[in-house]
C-alpha cells in the first residue's frame, strides 16, 4: 500500500461500520502527472464517506490534496460500492 494509499485508508476507516469491506486502490492514469485513487467499500458505508450532498467528500478530498502536493501531482478520488 502506498503512503496515500494508507493516508486516505486512515482517514475513511473511522467513517464506516465494515472495516473488512473498506479497500483503497491506486489506478493508472493516461495524465502521468495524476494520481487516481479508488474507494472500495459496501453500499451503506460509501454513502457515508460521499456524505450529504458530496460533503463527506469534498473534506476527503480536500485533506488529500494537500498530501499530494508533496509529490506534485493531481490527486483524483473515485468512490465504488460492491
Amino acid at each position: 500500500m502506498t503512503d496515500l494509499e494508507q493516508t486516505l485508508y486512515d482517514l475513511a476507516a473511522p467513517l464506516v461500520e465494515d472495516k473488512d469491506s473498506l479497500a483503497v486502490k491506486t489506478m493508472s492514469s493516461l495524465d502521468s502527472r495524476e494520481i487516481v485513487l479508488y474507494v472500495y467499500a459496501s453500499k451503506e458505508d460509501i454513502s457515508r464517506l460521499i456524505g450529504r450532498q458530496g460533503g463527506m467528500a469534498n473534506s476527503l478530498r480536500q485533506m488529500m490534496n494537500v498530501a499530494s502536493r508533496i509529490k506534485n501531482k493531481r490527486l483524483s478520488i473515485k468512490f465504488e460500492s460492491y
